[in-house]
C-alpha cells in the first residue's frame, strides 16, 4: 500500500507538470505579469507582497472568498477541509501505523474527512453545478471536466462504503468497496492531467497575481473604474448624458442587484 501511495504521488506531480506544459500555464501567467509592468502605477515592496500573500492565504485559500454564492462557498470548504483531512489521515494510517492499530482519533478524522466531501461533493453535484442551476441541464449529464469531482466523491463513499462493510465482517461485499476505492482513487490521482484536479495548486497564484495587479495600479491594461457622474469626465466625454441620461447609474454594484446562483 505505501508503493501505491509513493506512485499516486508521482502521478499527481507528473500530471499536474504536463498540465502545465500543454496549457503553457506558467509562460502565460509570466507573459502576462511582464505585460502589466509597463502599466504600473506603483513600486510594491517586500513588504506590501508578504501582506498580500497574507490576504491571499487567509481570504482566498483558507476561507474561499472569491465565492459570491454563500451555497457554493461553503460547499467548496466541506469538500477542500474534508479531502485534505481524508488525504493526511490517510497517509498517516498508510506510513505510520503499517503494522499495527492506529489511535482512534486518526481513524475518525479519516472517516470525517470523507463524510466531508461526500456532503460538500453530492450538495455541489445534484444543486449547485452551473449547468444545472443556470441551465437547466439533467443532473447525470457528464462531460470530461466532472472527471475531477466525479473520482473525488467515488474514492470517499467507496472508502466509507469499504470501511464500515469490513467493520461487520460482510464478505465479499467489502472487497468490492475496496476494489472501486482504490479504482476511484487511481482514476483521482492518475488523471491529473484531463481533469481539474492541478486547478488546486494554480489557483492560489492565480488570487495572488490579481491582488497584485489591483495594488500596483497594473490592472491589466484595463481603465480604473471612474464615476459617470463626475462632471469632469462628463465634460471630456460629452456623450456620456447621450447614452446614459443626466444622472448615469454606477455600473459597478448594479451587478450585484441580481445575487449571484451559478458562481
Amino acid at each position: 500500500m505505501q508503493g501505491y501511495v509513493i506512485l499516486m504521488f508521482i502521478l499527481v506531480v507528473g500530471g499536474t507538470i504536463f498540465d502545465m506544459i500543454h496549457k503553457k500555464s506558467a509562460q502565460y501567467f509570466f507573459a502576462k505579469a511582464k505585460a502589466a509592468e509597463a502599466s504600473r502605477t506603483r513600486e510594491l515592496g517586500a513588504g506590501d507582497k508578504i501582506g498580500i500573500a497574507v490576504s491571499t492565504v487567509a481570504v482566498d485559500v483558507v476561507t474561499s472568498g472569491e465565492f459570491c454564492n454563500p451555497r457554493r462557498r461553503i460547499s467548496h470548504l466541506f469538500t477542500m477541509y474534508g479531502f485534505i483531512l481524508f488525504l493526511l489521515n490517510t497517509i498517516a494510517l498508510v506510513f505510520a501505523y503499517p503494522t499495527h492499530e492506529a489511535p482512534a482519533i486518526v481513524s475518525q478524522l479519516w472517516h470525517l474527512g470523507a463524510a466531508m466531501v461526500m456532503f460538500g461533493g453530492y450538495w455541489f453535484w445534484f444543486f449547485i453545478r452551473v449547468d444545472i442551476t443556470a441551465e437547466g441541464v439533467p443532473w447525470n449529464r457528464i462531460v470530461r471536466a466532472d472527471l475531477f469531482i466525479l473520482s473525488l466523491l467515488g474514492t470517499t463513499t467507496f472508502g466509507l462504503v469499504w470501511s464500515i462493510l469490513h467493520s461487520m465482517g460482510v464478505t465479499p461485499l467489502d472487497t468490492v468497496s475496496l476494489a472501486l476505492f482504490i479504482i476511484s482513487a487511481t482514476v483521482l490521482f492518475g488523471g491529473v492531467y484531463w481533469s481539474k484536479f492541478a486547478h488546486m495548486f494554480f489557483k492560489p497564484a492565480a488570487a495572488f497575481n490579481k491582488r497584485v495587479i489591483k495594488a500596483d495600479g497594473s490592472l491589466e491594461n484595463m481603465p480604473e473604474p471612474v464615476d459617470l457622474t463626475d462632471p469632469e469626465l462628463q465634460k471630456k466625454f460629452p456623450d456620456i448624458p447621450e447614452y446614459m441620461g443626466s444622472n448615469p447609474p454606477n455600473m459597478g454594484p448594479g451587478i450585484k442587484r441580481e445575487q449571484p446562483q451559478h458562481y
